[in-house]
């Protein structure tokens, strides 16, 4: 999968041109193959730029440091881990119910991180020493709390959800569930299912938290 970002119009030296575009786009698909093959400390900016086709020099017109490059391609990986929450969970066209969505959102979650699982642990491996990038996906994480935390409380409101529940607590308990369990499944790989049987899984785990009942025409808030 392509790991290209937007153009950076604030980057005094970023890329203004289509083959500036180009670049700076192999770049980030070359360094998230060589993080993938090497490990973090192990990559050498050398071996990032080779594989684009790139000299050496060329790749600091685009990044500062091989630091720089992880962290966007670190960024990449969030965005793709947390696009079911806007394409399933939060879709505003869909009449699927919230055990539904969670089910399909769910399947889409393991989909992408089993896709991605090299490079995703990797990333694992370096925010547990690098406070920046732990930082940084603390946040990007962050960002998506209050949309869960809102439909958990409107849930309640409607008597769908355990009343005596705490919105944040359980929202940012059973994200760490799904993320934990990815991981545990799919980068150390401890044990065996098949994708389905996952998902199906950790659905009736989050339903059964969160006591969920389904009543017809109930949906997630938007």
């Amino acid at each position: 999968m392509s790991t290209a970002a937007p153009l950076d119009r604030g980057r005094p030296n970023g890329p203004r041109s289509r083959r500036g575009v180009a670049a700076r786009a192999r770049l980030l698909d070359a360094a998230k193959l060589v993080f993938e093959e090497d490990g973090f400390l192990e990559a050498r900016i050398t071996d990032i730029a080779e594989r684009a086709g790139l000299s050496h020099g060329s790749f600091y017109h685009y990044f500062d440091s091989k630091e720089e490059i992880f962290r966007e391609v670190a960024k990449t990986m969030e965005d793709l881990l947390s696009a079911p929450l806007n394409a399933v969970v939060f879709d505003a066209g869909s009449v699927a119910t919230p055990r539904e969505r969670i089910l399909e959102g769910n399947r889409r979650f393991l989909e992408s991180y089993r896709a991605e699982a090299r490079i995703i642990g990797v990333i694992e491996q370096v925010s547990r020493y690098d406070s920046q990038i732990s930082a940084e996906r603390t946040e990007n994480q962050r960002n998506d709390l209050p949309r869960v935390v809102d439909s958990i409380r409107q849930l309640q409101r409607r008597g769908a959800v355990d009343p005596t529940l705490d919105p944040e607590i359980s929202a940012v308990a059973l994200a760490a569930m799904v993320h934990r369990f990815a991981e545990i499944w799919l980068v150390q790989k401890s044990f065996e299912s098949t994708l389905e049987v996952a998902a199906e899984q950790l659905t009736k785990l989050f339903v059964n938290a969160l006591q969920l009942q389904d009543a017809p025409g109930e949906t997630f808030s938007r």
